[in-house]
C-alpha cells in the first residue's frame, strides 16, 4: 500500500477528490495533507476526512526557499509518504527539492500540456483560439510544468467561454483525471490515462 501527502494551497477540491478515491482495493491511501497556508480551505476538508493535516507558512522564510524547503521536507520525513500529490500547491519548488522526490511526485496543471505552462492558461487558450482545453497530469521535473505526462483530459472551448466559464467545465475533469492517474501511478504503471 503507498502511502500519498497532498500539497495544498487553497480550498482543496482536487485534494477531497483525490482522497475520497483512495478507499477500498485503492493501492494508496492519502497520510498527510500539507498547506504553505495557514487556514487553507482545504486543510478543514481534510481534518474532516480524517487525514492529518500539517502547515508550514512559506512567508517567514521571505526569499530563502531552501529553508522554506527544508521544513517541508521534515512535516514530510513524519508522515513517510511514497508519493508526493501538487494539487493547488502555489509554489514554485527548487530543483534540489524536485531532484529528491524524482519520480514520485505527480501536479496536475489546468491546460494541455505542453501548451501554457504557468499561469493564466484559460484565458491564454481562449485568447488562442483554441477550440479544445483541459487539464494535465504530469511527473513533477526541474522544468516547470514539463515534466513526463501520465493523463490528459479535454473539454471544448464554447463560443463565449470567459476564463471562468471554461475553468468551471475544466475542474470536474481535473476530479475525475488526478484520481485516475494516481491510481494508476501508485501501482508502478506511466502509461497515459487520457479521457475525453
Amino acid at each position: 500500500m503507498k502511502r500519498v501527502a497532498i500539497l495544498i494551497s487553497g480550498g482543496g477540491s482536487n485534494m477531497v477528490a483525490l482522497a475520497e478515491s483512495m478507499v477500498g482495493d485503492h493501492p494508496a491511501r492519502p497520510v498527510l495533507v500539507l498547506s504553505n497556508v495557514p487556514g487553507a480551505g482545504g486543510l478543514a476538508r481534510a481534518q474532516a476526512m480524517g487525514i492529518p493535516t500539517a502547515v508550514v507558512d512559506h512567508r517567514p522564510f521571505g526569499k530563502d526557499r531552501a529553508a522554506f524547503e527544508a521544513a517541508l521536507q521534515a512535516e514530510l520525513d513524519r508522515a513517510a509518504p511514497d508519493i508526493l500529490c501538487l494539487a493547488g500547491f502555489m509554489r514554485v519548488l527548487t530543483e534540489g527539492f524536485v531532484t529528491a522526490w524524482a519520480g514520485r511526485m505527480l501536479n496536475i496543471h489546468p491546460s494541455l500540456l505542453p501548451k501554457y505552462r504557468g499561469l493564466d492558461t484559460h484565458a491564454r487558450a481562449i485568447a488562442a483560439g483554441d477550440t479544445q482545453a483541459g487539464c494535465t497530469v504530469h511527473e513533477v521535473t526541474a522544468e516547470l510544468d514539463g515534466g513526463p505526462i501520465l493523463g490528459q483530459a479535454r473539454v471544448p472551448i464554447l463560443p463565449g467561454d470567459t476564463a471562468e466559464t471554461l475553468a468551471a467545465r475544466v475542474l470536474p475533469m481535473e476530479h475525475r483525471l488526478y484520481p485516475a492517474v494516481l491510481r494508476r501511478f501508485a501501482t508502478g504503471d506511466r502509461r497515459a490515462v487520457l479521457l475525453p
